[in-house]
């Protein structure tokens, strides 16, 4: 990883990315970088799945659900409600469902 002014190469995955970074934020973005680099890898090695579209989309969905339920915990009841996790993995099923129809042909191609 590379460090220029406000600038940082991280790497996600194998491929390499510079991302704009103030220098007092680097410690959180490599946090995040090694966040979703676990994530896109543990999913990629689960679903043996090495199209990098589908593993970023279905990680951030993850990452996003993980979130979404960490904010829910420990709020008063009426703001823990508006956040339906029953339904937010019923609706990331039905997007992984889609990725997995829009993306078939592309993984005839990977091969």
């Amino acid at each position: 990883m590379s460090l220029e002014p406000n600038f940082l190469d991280v790497k996600i995955m194998g491929r390499e990315y510079r991302v704009a970074c103030a220098p007092e934020e680097r410690d959180a973005l490599l946090a995040a970088v090694d966040l979703v680099d676990g994530k896109m890898r543990d999913i990629a090695q689960r679903t043996k799945n090495t199209i990098a579209e589908r593993v970023a989309v279905m990680a951030a969905l993850n990452i996003a659900h993980e979130h979404l339920s960490a904010a829910g915990e420990g709020l008063p009841t009426e703001f823990a409600e508006a956040v339906d996790t029953s339904e937010t993995k019923r609706r990331i099923g039905d997007m992984g469902a889609r990725l997995d129809a829009v993306l078939a042909p592309q993984q005839r191609l990977d091969i």
